[in-house]
């Protein structure tokens, strides 16, 4: 059953799973799935409804293919329904949004993890000029989007410009004419990429540029490009600028996320004949639909809200006022026969690490972590200092207990990675070694650059503004050059920390849009589920401003060591934030530490627990986007929460760490 790139399945296998050859079905769905993920990623440039129209995408290839008379012809029958679904979707939000005045926030927000500019540029490691085509993308009038979501598979050589044509209902000649003009509007659009990135930029650039809110929209890229177009100083900006073909001749597809497993995705078929269009036997009862998993209140010392919302869930959604499905909701298929597939949930799963020495740094620069002191036992995590790098650099952890020995033994760990799984990291010795031995597929070190930390192949640097002083022209540049994601301010709501006021946040929070990231609330220490703590009236001054904010940044420190209770109420505090915002959410510190009577930490056996359980938890949950565990470093005659006390020596929680999936 070979296959031939260009042309799709063989045709034996379309027929055979026409017929109903379980095996055969499950082969195809495995063969066609890359190709539908990103031509509705690309069309979608990752709003969080991808997932949605994947799935509706495969149940209407699976319904229909008994009726498909030319086995040969799949790959282009497929591409055009694929096409139909992504303008099924618009259409049906444009009806919504006639019939109400204002959307849900989860309706209009983009998912970052899954912003398939940025995405293309993580997975696919493109670097320069290719990088500066996929951030151009975001930049294109909506409706070519979905014919840049065909083009660059045909680039790519993934179709043939017969099925772009064909999926489009277009002829080859205007075809040919509706690419020519898109092409044009990539070509504007990589000019205004390079002159915003430009260090320095272009100072009347800059001034055009003081209203924009750090959003790419076609309006933006006219104003940039006919300023682009006219000035002495931007009119080099495209020497040597290679064409865009030659730049995508090649490219491998965007892998799909390790959530969609096709084989799981037939597995949820029940009965014992499977045919293209109907199950035969019971109801298929796939597993129920994932959501905020929080039904239980805080146990002592946790510190976490009973979730809000009917039968104590959080934030429990349905359809696509979620933002985007969940996995293994039931899909009614012709009457009582139903075909549950799995929606495309996960990234790649990675792991990280952090320590206590301080981070080098260049602006406002953040050193070694401090104690922090216990969480009340009110309805979200509080605390009176946290171990984020503070302005001190004499500050360091002061624990009260000596380690407790790790029953762990040093076995071999088979390193497993993933897009979510980060970490913090300062320099210590071995640091860089550390890093890409943990497995982690992003860090940050609470800065815009990381100095003594050589980043490896298999994980990606995000910038932090770290605070007030932290917003110069230097910090800002160093962030536009540093990939697609922007970290906002650190603990602004800690006096130890940023220490910041909500007026000030927001009065710099429009140079940090500026920067033209994906960009995420300040990180708050405690209370982001709090109707009018620090981050509730952040994000309702940045509403009545009209700031953007991307997805809501947390910290959580545990002091309940008994692994489901812990898990329990940092799942429950992440439902109660997703149901106030209705964001994605970054998780960009946490551990086991209870600062209730000074600073205590778990044995390392319940530390490797809880990175065990609650790495499983953070990865099962859609509106968790990214995590990273504080940190990568540990003092090997301190107790911590760290994951190396060298280059190659990992703590009973990095061996967990690296082994979690």
């Amino acid at each position: 059953m070979t296959e031939n790139h260009r042309s799709g399945p063989d045709p034996g296998v379309v027929t055979a799973a026409r017929a109903g050859d379980r095996a055969a079905l499950e082969h195809l769905v495995t063969a066609c799935l890359p190709l539908v993920y990103n031509i509705v990623g690309r069309a979608l440039n990752g709003h969080a409804d991808v997932d949605d129209v994947v799935q509706e995408t495969l149940l209407r290839m699976v319904r229909g293919l008994e009726k498909l008379r030319d086995p040969s012809a799949f790959r282009s029958w497929l591409v055009a329904i694929t096409i139909r679904q992504v303008r099924n979707r618009e259409q049906s939000r444009a009806t919504d949004r006639d019939r109400r005045a204002r959307l849900d926030d989860a309706e209009t927000i983009t998912d970052p993890a899954l912003d398939f500019a940025g995405l293309t540029i993580l997975r696919l490691g493109l670097t320069e000029q290719r990088r500066e085509v996929a951030e151009a993308t975001r930049w294109l009038d909506p409706d070519d989007q979905e014919l840049l979501s065909l083009w660059w598979l045909e680039e790519t050589g993934d179709l043939e410009r017969a099925e772009l044509a064909g999926a489009l209902g277009l002829s080859d000649r205007h075809a040919a004419v509706r690419v020519q003009r898109m092409k044009k509007q990539m070509e504007v659009s990589r000019g205004v990429v390079r002159g915003l990135a430009a260090d320095p930029r272009c100072a009347e650039l800059d001034t055009i540029a003081t209203p924009w809110d750090g959003t790419p929209s076609p309006l933006w890229r006219k104003r940039f490009g006919r300023h682009i177009r006219g000035c002495g100083v931007c009119a080099g900006l495209e020497r040597g600028l290679l064409p865009m073909d030659r730049l995508l001749s090649g490219l491998p597809l965007v892998a799909v996320p390790a959530g969609l497993d096709p084989a799981r995705v037939l597995a949820h078929v029940t009965g014992p004949h499977v045919t293209a269009s109907h199950v035969t036997g019971p109801h298929a009862p796939g597993p129920h639909a994932t959501g905020p998993h929080a039904t239980g209140a805080a146990d002592s010392g946790g510190g976490v809200r009973r979730p809000r919302g009917r039968h104590g869930r959080a934030g429990r959604r349905t359809g696509k006022r979620a933002g985007r499905q969940l996995v293994g909701r039931q899909a009614v298929v012709g009457g009582s026969a139903a075909v549950a597939v799995v929606a495309v949930v996960a990234l790649v799963a990675a792991r990280m690490t952090a320590g206590p020495s301080a981070p080098a740094a260049d602006t406002a620069p953040p050193p070694a972590p401090v104690a922090v002191a216990a969480p009340s036992q009110s309805p979200s995590p509080t605390h009176s200092s946290s171990p984020s790098p503070s302005p001190s650099r004499s500050a360091s952890p002061k624990p009260s207990a000596k380690p407790a020995p790790s029953k762990h033994t040093a076995a071999e760990v088979r390193v497993a990675s993933g897009a979510k799984k980060g970490v913090g990291v300062w320099t210590f010795n071995g640091v860089s070694q550390a890093l890409a031995a943990s497995g982690a597929s992003w860090y940050y070190t609470w800065n815009t650059r990381h100095q003594g930390v050589t980043t490896p192949s298999s994980a990606s640097f995000v910038p932090m503004i770290w605070g007030s002083a932290s917003v110069t022209d230097t910090a800002l540049a160093q962030a536009r050059a540093a990939g697609p994601y922007l970290l906002g301010f650190n603990e602004p709501d800690m006096a130890q920390q940023s220490n910041m006021t909500v007026d000030q946040a927001l009065g710099l929070w429009p140079k940090l849009m500026a920067a033209g990231k994906v960009l995420g609330s300040p990180a708050v220490a405690y209370g982001g589920d709090t109707a009018g703590g620090w981050l509730d009236r952040f994000m309702s001054g940045a509403k009545a401003k009209g700031y953007r904010v991307d997805f809501i940044t947390l910290h959580w420190y545990g002091g309940d060591f008994r692994t489901p209770q812990a898990v329990q109420q940092l799942t429950s505090y992440l439902a109660a934030v997703y149901a106030r915002y209705h964001k994605p959410i970054w998780l960009t510190e946490y551990a086991l530490i209870d600062f209730s009577q000074g600073t205590r930490f778990p044995s390392a056996q319940q530390q490797a627990d809880f990175v065990t359980a609650s790495t499983k938890a953070l990865d099962a949950l859609p509106y968790v986007q990214r995590y990273a565990w504080f940190g990568l470093g540990a003092d090997p005659a301190k107790p911590s929460s760290g994951l190396f006390t060298s280059g190659t020596a990992a703590t009973a929680a990095g061996r967990a760490f690296q082994a979690a999936r």
